[in-house]
């Protein structure tokens, strides 16, 4: 995994923290105790749910230190952070028989290969009655995308980058319905493209500087970055032209929410 800059990340906040809320807006739990943030960043929209129960225990998981690290200047009694792996995380509370009432995983999963399978243990870690929320990108063949791994497939960058650039096909709104109804959840899925209009020089590099480039970013060595820095921004300018209104990034959502009966 890259190291993450929460700095970079907080940028475009306004769009990154969106989909969360609608997430959470499908969510129908009222007084829940116990409430977890797998992959929880930062920890600004963690504490927001904090805010959102008031009589709620909220823990916010996230494998970066640099996440954690800044999360943890927003704990407080009933907020705290955890630096742990989510997989770790949750084998740890099923051998536990530790029951949430709500799991939120926002903009993660999407770095979890085949996390299909990880779904029946993040249900059973649920309490009756509980809520888990899910949200990942759907955007893997955008041009955003497509041009990281063409432009890191070719040489010099290829020996360095490709395996970096490689991901996994992600699933889409129907697979998660179908695993988590066989789970016996009720289940809401859907998905959304929000045309992004993001302000700024470069802004769609500066977008996925912050989270999808970081792998390809960092797997280069110094004096090959900058080259390839130059030719990724001006592939992006060409694909996504600055209007006068500012630049479009369309970005598609997947969502589930589902409620154990």
């Amino acid at each position: 995994m890259p190291t993450w800059d929460p700095e970079q990340y907080s940028r475009f906040a306004d769009h990154r923290d969106r989909p969360f809320h609608d997430l959470l807006a499908r969510v129908g739990a009222t007084a829940p105790r116990l409430v977890a943030d797998l992959g929880c960043g930062p920890g600004t929209l963690t504490r927001t749910l904090a805010q959102r129960w008031p009589t709620a225990h909220v823990v916010g998981v996230d494998s970066s230190p640099e996440m954690v690290e800044r999360a943890s200047g927003l704990a407080g009694e009933r907020l705290t952070f955890r630096l742990a792996d989510l997989r770790d995380w949750v084998a740890e509370r099923v051998g536990q028989g530790t029951a949430y009432d709500v799991v939120v995983s926002n903009a993660t999963l999407q770095w979890v290969p085949d996390h299909l399978d990880l779904l029946p243990d993040l249900v059973s870690v649920l309490a009756p009655d509980g809520w888990l929320a899910i949200q990942v990108p759907g955007n893997h063949d955008a041009p955003l995308h497509a041009i990281l791994r063409e432009l890191a497939g070719t040489e010099p960058y290829a020996a360095h980058a490709a395996r970096a650039a490689d991901r996994f096909t992600l699933p889409d709104p129907e697979d998660y319905l179908r695993v988590l109804a066989d789970l016996g959840c009720e289940v809401d899925a859907w998905e959304t493209t929000y045309l992004q209009v993001l302000q700024g020089e470069d802004p769609v590099f500066e977008w996925i500087s912050g989270t999808g480039a970081r792998p390809v970013l960092q797997a280069l060595p110094d004096d090959l970055r900058a080259r390839f820095e130059e030719e990724y921004r001006a592939r992006l300018r060409e694909a996504y032209p600055r209007r006068p209104f500012g630049t479009v990034l369309p970005f598609r959502r997947v969502f589930a929410v589902a409620h154990r009966r």
